[in-house]
């Protein structure tokens, strides 16, 4: 007990010298823990508005939806019984102008007792009753402006929607349940419901759904009732619906923000991680100005830990300070954030004080200076006092409680990571590859160090001085590099997924994909509309850029004679047997099929249904070439043999349907025909024109307009995640300051006695300026590298995109690196020099 009052005592009387020497310590602190705590507070901040609007985003209490039918009688009663239901039906269809622009639209249409819930935006009308009225012998209709822009539509004015005369009578603004319907194909015409279904929209076999939303009455749980309406909906032979609740509302929003905020809270660690090594090299210099009082304490007796404990003090108090400005600074930014761009978010959210993100941000911070600043107090606690009269501090450190602890706190550091990040398998991969390339950085920073040393006998003048400096013990080469080579790898890697991404959605995805889409071609009609599609483009339609096929929908229910567990399947792969998928039937081998295992079946075949099926969903249910699958598609099942898998480019010109049949197997079924083409843009305006005379049902979908949109987007998103990930360089920056002041005495005192020696200014500015180019030159093309090496998978892996390089962007990242460390050099020279040599040496 007195010699912890004895430590806090000394403690205290260092503090009132201030916080000098400690500005860098707390800046790498305070900068890894705002970004944590921003990046945890505005995903909490997304989430609390999702919950909060959560009843307006799914349009009710409860939400029951299905594909390619109606709801029946009995389900509809059962949905009464529960609540208030409003009934909404979503189709596609092609809607034309009297002056012939067409465009592929999203018709709603919906009950009277829509919206349940929120509140529907319009211009033009002063209610959804008033903007759906019939206008004479046409529907009334509210229609989103990019559609009356594209058609040059007015309101007032009737175009056609499919075969239906339609009048727009209002501007179409928002809907309260647009986000939880998730994206949309196409803008969307909003009519009554017998508008679509007279229109013959709802026939079977078309694609199309419906939605029934309930509102629960007052006082009744959510729980009782969701309980209520799935004992209700257990025992019904019809299937296919998907319930939904307002506490999640919109599930694909709610995991893209869990993993947004993991992103921007892992680039806050690779922050605090590589400014690690600021807080150990501020430690250091602290521990170094202090050595004479150390070895006084020591030679009056103190013991090593009373000297640890006294710098242990002071440093957890800067910590904690650190940790507050870090804290203040992540909790101010997203409510600044929402004021700036609030209006403009599609997502809701309510910017507030959320303590957890801010515990986990200062457990983050706290356990950071732990692992790095714990070890340099080690040395200073098992350095004999001869030592430290000495003025070394160059000792190892031993196996002490301080090291323990250090290996304790980073484990723990690793541990929370990957307990609190939304997929604990990423992120311990991601976790792994930082502690790997710091690894990596800090070898390359020591083989740097002693390259110079080997090379420095052979060198001359400036370069001679400034290869000492890179071999000597208190090298940048060792403390920056590490720091400044993880920051260029994050921004590199983040840089080239953006440009990868780019690249395939502006470039590699025109020439691989098609551009238009045309659904709903009569099957009996297929040769017809071949030949309108090659008169509309004025040349022969060839395979290459041209392919028609049958399409239904179906779903996947047995492998190898039994029934399929989908809870036993992992979920990134469960997509191929949650929901129907695209089915089709072709002949002959297509162009573009990519077989990897087994082979097509003969042209003419009768036999058994055989199937070929995509690698990726045969993977999910472990099913090979040669395996019995169970296919339930129009309502029968069809008992098929696995021929072949496919490798399946979704984005590419090809058969891209996950499971094709022999025609033999759907032989009698009346099928719809799907095609995809390659067209210019003048091909296309020529072909949806001609096909708005001759075909009039027919969907044309532009994929280049979505891709476009895509690209525009993407870039928009990608700047700023690099411009986040610039915080980790930031962070690696800091360490360079850091390392610059902590040899600022020794720097002076070397360049006062190399001036009295002779050495002019301007050889020793290019000493500093070799010197940490060369760290520069080390840490970029490193860091280069391994955001190479970061990136590749990334892209090729997850996104299943082309790899590709900007060239140019790598250049500018790794000259920008080498430029910054020249002028750290420079400014570090310049403040050796601006003092006068005689006072520098009298000095003790």
């Amino acid at each position: 007990m007195a010699e912890a009052s004895l430590a806090l005592r000394l403690a205290a009387r260092d503090l009132r010298g201030g916080i000098r020497g400690f500005w860098i310590f707390l800046a790498c602190i305070a900068l890894g823990v705002a970004a944590i705590a921003a990046a945890g507070s505005t995903g909490e901040a997304f989430r609390a508005g999702l919950a909060s609007q959560g009843r307006e985003i799914l349009g009710g209490d409860l939400a029951v939806s299905i594909e390619q039918r109606r709801f029946t009688v009995a389900e509809r009663q059962a949905f009464a019984r529960i609540g208030e239901v409003s009934y909404a039906v979503a189709a596609r269809a092609m809607a034309q102008a009297p002056g012939g622009q067409r465009r592929l639209v999203e018709l709603r249409g919906v009950s009277d007792a829509w919206p349940l819930a929120g509140r529907v935006d319009l211009a033009g009308a002063s209610s959804v009753r008033q903007a759906l009225a019939p206008a004479g012998p046409a529907a009334g209709a509210a229609v989103e402006k990019p559609l009356m822009d594209r058609l040059g539509l007015k309101l007032g004015e009737t175009f056609l929607v499919g075969n239906v005369e339609v009048t727009a009578r209002a501007v179409l603004i928002s809907e309260p349940d647009r986000l939880g319907r998730g994206f949309a194909l196409a803008p969307t015409v909003l009519t009554r419901m017998a508008t679509v279904e007279g229109g013959g929209f709802l026939e079977p076999g078309l694609p199309f759904g419906e939605t029934a939303r309930i509102a629960i009455p007052a006082g009744e749980s959510l729980a009782t009732a969701l309980r209520r309406l799935r004992a209700a909906m257990a025992n019904d032979v019809a299937g296919g619906f998907r319930i939904s609740d307002r506490n999640d509302a919109a599930p694909g929003i709610s995991r893209l923000i869990d993993q947004l905020e993991y992103f921007l809270g892992f680039i806050g660690l690779a922050s605090l991680v590589a400014g690690g090594l600021g807080v150990a090299g501020a430690v250091n210099a602290h521990v170094e100005a202090s050595k004479g009082d150390i070895a006084i304490l020591k030679v009056f007796g103190a013991r090593g830990a009373l000297v640890r404990d006294v710098h242990l003090l002071r440093i957890g108090l800067m910590s904690a300070i650190g940790i507050v400005i870090g804290l203040a600074a992540g909790a101010a930014i997203p409510p600044l954030l929402g004021a700036i761009i609030g209006n403009s978010l599609p997502v809701p959210a309510l910017f507030g004080l959320y303590p957890w993100p801010l515990i986990k941000a200062a457990a983050f911070g706290l356990l950071s200076a732990a692992a790095f600043s714990l070890i340099p107090l080690a040395r200073a606690r098992a350095t004999p006092p001869s030592v430290l009269l000495r003025r070394d501090l160059a000792a190892a450190p031993t196996l002490g409680v301080e090291v323990v602890a250090a290996l304790i706190a980073a484990l723990a550091l690793v541990a929370v990571a990957i307990a609190s990040a939304p997929t604990p398998v990423a992120a311990a991969v991601m976790i792994g590859g930082v502690v790997a390339a710091f690894a990596i950085l800090s070898l390359l920073g020591v083989a740097g160090a002693r390259a110079a040393a080997c090379l420095r006998a052979a060198a001359r003048g400036p370069l001679r001085l400034a290869l000492a400096n890179l071999a000597g013990p208190r090298s940048a080469a060792r403390t920056a590099t590490p720091a400044i080579g993880l920051g260029v790898a994050l921004v590199t890697a983040v840089v080239l997924i953006q440009s990868s991404l780019l690249a395939q959605v502006a470039s590699i995805a025109p020439r691989t994909a098609p551009s238009l889409i045309f659904t709903e071609i009569p099957a009996q009609r297929g040769a017809a509309f071949d030949a309108v599609v090659a008169k509309a483009f004025g040349r022969p339609l060839r395979q290459a850029d041209y392919l028609r096929a049958p399409y239904a929908s179906g779903r996947i229910v047995t492998v190898r004679g039994r029934p399929i567990d989908r809870l036993a399947i992992e979920r990134s792969r469960r997509w191929a047997y949650d929901n129907d998928i695209s089915i089709s039937a072709i002949g002959p081998e297509p162009r573009g099929a990519e077989i990897v295992e087994g082979r097509w079946w003969p042209s003419a075949y009768s036999g058994a249904p055989l199937a070929s099926l995509s690698r990726d969903a045969a993977e999910g249910a472990a099913i090979r070439v040669g395996d019995a699958i169970g296919v339930d598609i129009l309502g029968r099942e069809i008992d098929a043999t696995i021929a072949s898998l496919r490798k399946v480019d979704y984005a590419g010109f090809g058969p891209n349907f996950p499971l094709i049949l022999d025609p033999a197997a759907l032989a009698g079924a009346d099928l719809s025909n799907i095609a995809i083409a390659k067209a210019s843009k003048g091909e296309e305006a020529r072909v949806t024109a001609a096909l708005g005379r001759d075909f009039p049902l027919v969907n044309v979908i532009s994929v280049r307009e979505q891709l476009e949109a895509a690209a525009d987007l993407f870039s928009r998103l990608a700047l700023a995640v690099r411009a986040v990930a610039s915080v980790t360089v930031v962070a690696g920056l800091l360490v360079l300051i850091g390392a610059i002041a902590a040899g600022a005495a020794n720097r002076t005192r070397e360049a006062a006695i190399l001036k009295v020696l002779g050495a002019t200014s301007g050889q020793i500015l290019a000493a500093g300026a070799i010197e940490y180019g060369g760290v520069g030159v080390i840490a970029g093309a490193a860091g280069v590298l391994l955001g190479c090496l970061a990136a590749w998978p990334v892209v090729t892996d997850v996104f299943r995109a082309s790899w590709s390089v900007d060239w140019a962007a790598m250049a500018v990242v790794f000259t920008v690196s080498v430029l910054v460390a020249i002028i750290a050099g420079l400014i570090a020279a310049a403040l050796a020099l601006a003092l006068r040599p005689a006072p520098v040496l009298r000095a003790p």
